[in-house]
């Protein structure tokens, strides 16, 4: 019987917890700076371009080395 009086108290305490808990992601997401707009299409245009730019010399690469071994197996 002490342990159903335990539970009740630790429930109220979990949700005391679980509002602390939002209460301080709430005020993390509020210092935040977000980037603007243009900021933002900038860096995707880069970080695009970046991975396309490199899948294209991985592939490259990929294929020379592709070549290279077929001409020394035979």
């Amino acid at each position: 019987m002490a342990e159903s009086g335990k539970s009740g108290k630790s429930g109220k305490e979990s949700k005391k917890q679980k509002k602390s808990w939002f209460k301080g992601l709430k005020s993390e997401f509020n210092k935040i700076i977000w980037t603007d707009r243009v900021t933002l299409g900038k860096q995707t245009v880069a970080v695009v371009s970046i991975t396309i730019v490199l899948g294209v010399v991985i592939t490259i690469l990929d294929s020379l080395v592709l070549q290279f071994m077929n001409l020394v197996i035979r």
